[in-house]
């Protein structure tokens, strides 16, 4: 399996999206396909050093505006871009397990929309004009792995359009990997690894006593992409000849998604949030020794170990909003540490804001603690202090994702919470009410 990197992945939106692209002439636009959940309104990211901006799905309110993606780019440059945003949309759409794919392109001083009306459709994301995120988009630098992705995103894209084809394309997927022999070795190896859909149709093939692994090959692949007089071939007007196909398609399919995962060691972003280490970023800023004894699940007992993280200022946001005011500069303070796991405490600059989070580098998770959270110091509390930490309180409770930042350090997320108990309430409305009770009580 290969060694994947998986870094941050900035994003900006709306208006902060819309500066950032100002700042450069020239741009390439393609339209899109997706079986993803696509933003309603425009997204900046930086992927692997180039910007790319995912032109939202309602820019023109009139359903006629296809999903499109831009990245800047020369006059001259127009081959070299479409290239890097083919390999973009490739990972793009497994990281997000489905596809993307370009539809048409073209090339204006500025970012524009691209109107293709026959080739609009995808799925519309829910959860507000923030919602969608790539981060820890994987790099892909193999070269084959580049080629299979991009097999498997043509036969991902064709497999309700022409179902012949995309077989063909998934077989691709795993024959440019493999000589001969080791394909079929290949293939053989892990039809038993199959599940679902495609573990039952291996199965039924073999109860006729079918050679499934021939059977790809010669029934399958041979079938779809020759047309001679004497062989098999998939007939156009045989519905036996379809049916076969697409019942096949299972089996195919799922051996070109095992290769890319499996075999490539491509995640998607399930397999990430499953496996990611969340809090390996600060482990630089720790001794070698505290970091070795937390993973075995103990505990750090003389606080130097910690290092940099002693008392180090660490900002505080709801991703992706810049900090809250109060919650720009704060402190990070270790108060104790068990099982695998550090606790620390973040301060404001006026020591009236406790944010409280648990650091379990036996998981790989940051937490957040809002039970030991509070504003505190009565007579020393302003206004600014309610709001921010009232908003932050009850977006955490809603599924915010926080995350704390120190310079010079790759961001690190918390866990989302699941509130138990608990009815959610909008966070506008509790921070009106909780200022109108702080007001009253100054008074």
């Amino acid at each position: 399996m290969l060694s994947m990197k998986t870094p941050y992945v900035p994003h900006l939106f709306g208006d902060e999206a819309a500066a950032k692209v100002q700042q450069r002439r020239g741009w390439l636009t393609v339209g899109v396909v997706s079986s993803i959940a696509w933003p309603p309104a425009d997204v900046w990211l930086q992927y692997d050093g180039c910007e790319y901006l995912l032109r939202g799905a309602e820019q023109a309110g009139d359903g006629t505006t296809s999903p499109c993606i831009s990245t800047p780019c020369g006059r001259d440059q127009i081959d070299e871009a479409l290239s890097r945003l083919y390999r973009f949309v490739s990972v793009l759409g497994y990281f997000k397990r489905g596809y993307v794919d370009i539809t048409g392109r073209d090339w204006a001083g500025a970012p524009t929309t691209y109107r293709d009306p026959r080739n609009t459709f995808t799925t519309a994301l829910e959860g507000g004009r923030k919602a969608f995120s790539c981060n820890y988009l994987p790099i892909i630098e193999d070269d084959q792995v580049r080629k299979a992705l991009a097999f498997l995103r043509e036969g991902r894209r064709l497999r309700r359009v022409h179902e012949p084809y995309s077989f063909l394309s998934f077989f691709k997927v795993i024959e440019s990997q493999f000589e001969s022999k080791a394909r079929v070795t290949w293939v053989e190896k892990n039809l038993a690894q199959l599940d679902r859909h495609a573990a039952k149709r291996v199965a039924e093939l073999r109860a006729q006593g079918v050679d499934v692994n021939k059977h790809l090959f010669d029934s399958g692949r041979c079938a779809v992409a020759h047309a001679s007089i004497s062989g098999s071939i998939v007939d156009p007007d045989v519905p036996a000849d379809r049916k076969r196909i697409a019942a096949d398609l299972d089996i195919i399919a799922a051996l070109a998604a095992r290769y890319i995962e499996v075999d490539a060691g491509v995640p998607n972003e399930m397999d990430l949030y499953r496996t990611r280490d969340r809090v390996a970023p600060w482990y630089a800023l720790m001794t070698p020794q505290a970091v070795e004894t937390l993973k075995a699940g103990g505990l750090v007992e003389n606080i130097d170990d910690l290092g940099k993280l002693k008392e180090t200022v660490v900002s505080v946001r709801l991703w992706p909003d810049p900090p809250a005011l109060q919650f720009q500069t704060m402190t990070l303070l270790p108060t104790g540490s068990s099982d695998g796991a550090v606790h620390f405490v973040a301060l404001n600059t006026r020591n009236t804001i406790v944010l409280a989070f648990v650091m379990n580098v036996a998981t790989g998770r940051m937490h957040t603690h809002l039970d030991e959270s509070e504003v505190q110091g009565a007579n020393e509390t302003i206004e600014q202090d309610v709001e921010d930490f009232t908003r932050y309180f009850h977006s955490v409770i809603g599924n915010r994702i926080v995350e704390l930042t120190i310079e010079g350090v790759e961001p690190v997320e918390c866990d989302v919470i699941i509130p138990v108990n608990i009815i959610p309430r909008a966070p506008e409305e509790a921070v009106s009410q909780a200022l109108s009770l702080f007001r009253s009580a100054k008074v």
